[in-house]
């Protein structure tokens, strides 16, 4: 992206962004009605690798600015709780982990629900979809950014942490054969 942000920059990136929410939120979907099975866990790093990456496209853009510096009304935004209910039956032995809220700041480690996590990330981006969809890009970027950096940059970064944890024990956790005598 260019450092002109004009209303076309603007165009693409938010373009961009909503592509990466409708993935993410498609992808959690489908993970909380239990389509990925085994996979569970590969396809939540994924997906959460995937709007992580659409974050670091937020966080490296200029900050955006509404013309009126308010954001319009667009109603209630669409309850996730039987979202949040599905990743929660899926990820019961491991739903619960522990993290650092901030590195600079804590020192405690705080109590964490993936689904919570998960479902927190996907509430911030679906709020923003919904400004994009009504045709207001610079409106959708405004909050895609603002929630980032206030709210589910750090949830998705948690959530990405355990789950790369659960994947990386797994895949590390190898027992190795004995020697054969002879």
């Amino acid at each position: 992206m260019s450092d002109s942000n004009t209303p076309q920059d603007w165009n693409t990136l938010a373009e961009r962004v909503a592509c990466h929410v409708e993935n993410y939120l498609s992808g959690l979907e489908a993970v909380s009605r239990g389509d990925a099975a085994a996979h569970t866990v590969p396809l939540l790093l994924l997906e959460v690798s995937q709007v992580i990456l659409a974050g670091a496209q937020l966080g490296a853009s200029a900050d955006v600015i509404l013309p009126d510096n308010w954001e319009p009304e667009i109603g209630d935004d669409p309850d996730l709780d039987a979202v949040r209910q599905g990743l929660a039956e899926r990820l019961v032995a491991l739903d619960e982990y522990v993290e650092v809220f901030d590195p600079y700041k804590d020192t405690e480690p705080t109590s964490y629900r993936l689904s919570d996590d998960l479902v927190d990330v996907a509430s911030d981006l679906v709020h923003g979809l919904r400004h994009y969809q009504q045709d207001r890009p610079l409106e959708a970027l405004w909050w895609w950014q603002y929630s980032y950096f206030n709210h589910w940059g750090n949830h998705a970064g948690a959530a990405l942490r355990a789950l790369h944890a659960v994947i990386a024990g797994a895949r590390l956790d190898v027992v190795t054969e004995p020697a054969a005598a002879g």
